[in-house]
């Protein structure tokens, strides 16, 4: 009994530790995005609050807190207060699968969780697109949703085919196969698809089309103001920094504790970033047909290909 709740309390005070450096990190990577973003426009960008505009997200954060809460006259309130907490607790319990010594060998089904939890992630931006009662957040909300559900399924069968090959569903294994050689040599037909379904998952250039300025304002979010806005900017976010989290562990990770994983941890982000100065929003319908008519095709050969290329391995083994 005692060791038990010793082991609660170090889950306890370890979660702790993630929410608490996933939100500075989610502060830090608006202003290394804004940089990134003021010096591809030839300008500095935030400078002005403390040296080299290093705590501007926390001004920032001050000043959305500090704002009145607006809400729809004709809106469900209760469920447009619900959907932001909603989302943001979701990506949340999402961390909760970053491999400490207490999870790590004992999980074995960690990627099953993290698939179940990222399908409800869509169940956020259908109450705050419906909820808002405007005809904009319900445009931008029916674009999320279309969007996310589509390439889910992309996302879901490149995502067997790394346990395929590990034969696991277990995180942990995914970088004891990378000992001696990246998986994303490999397979790397699969590791762009991934990364293709990933941005449109996380509806970023050029998949933002929820969020269409030119015909959505702001999409599913456009009702929303002060705390409400911040959870949503924080769910946000923070799912950019879990997805190439994921992305480095499938793909790009020999040792999960060196400096190296968050070395290239941070280039991804920057990738995320630098797509978003360099390319153009694409059409809604290009967007549903390039992942029905390509991707999802591509994505089932490769399934079939890496199946029957691990069937003949085991074979050749067995002989």
């Amino acid at each position: 009994m005692k060791q038990l709740i010793i082991y609660m309390m170090n889950t306890s005070i370890l979660m702790l530790i993630i929410i608490i450096m996933m939100m500075i990190s989610v502060a830090f990577s608006t202003l290394f995005e804004r940089k990134i973003l003021s010096y591809m426009h030839y300008r500095k960008g935030p400078n002005k609050v403390s040296m080299w505009g290093m705590l501007q997200p926390f001004s920032d954060a001050m000043k959305l807190l500090s704002k009145e809460f607006f809400f729809p006259k004709n809106s469900n309130y209760n469920f447009y207060l619900i959907s932001p907490m909603m989302m943001l607790i979701l990506i949340m319990m999402l961390w909760l699968i970053y491999p400490f010594k207490m999870n790590m060998y004992n999980w074995s089904l960690s990627t099953l969780y993290m698939l179940c939890l990222m399908s409800m992630g869509v169940y956020g931006l259908m109450i705050a697109g419906w909820s808002s009662n405007s005809c904009f957040s319900m445009l931008g909300g029916m674009r999320s949703i279309a969007q996310s559900i589509s390439y889910e399924v992309i996302f879901s069968i490149i995502f067997l085919i790394n346990l395929l090959m590990i034969n696991s569903l277990s995180l942990f294994k995914l970088f004891m196969f990378q000992k001696y050689s990246w998986l994303l040599i490999l397979m790397w037909p699969t590791s762009l698809i991934l990364l293709m379904s990933m941005l449109a998952e996380l509806n970023r250039t050029p998949f933002d089309l929820s969020e269409g300025e030119s015909e959505l304002v702001s999409g599913f979010n456009i009702e929303y103001s002060s705390h409400g806005f911040v959870l949503i900017f924080l769910s946000e976010y923070s799912s950019i920094i879990f997805m190439m989290f994921i992305f480095n562990l499938m793909y790009m990770c020999s040792d999960l504790f060196s400096l190296i994983f968050f070395f290239t941890l941070m280039i991804l982000i920057f990738f995320i970033f630098w797509t978003r100065i360099t390319l153009p929003r694409i059409r809604y319908d290009l967007l549903m047909y390039f992942c029905w008519i390509y991707l999802l095709p591509i994505s089932l050969t490769l399934f079939m290909y890496f199946m029957m290329f691990k069937s003949l391995m085991e074979i050749s083994f067995f002989m």
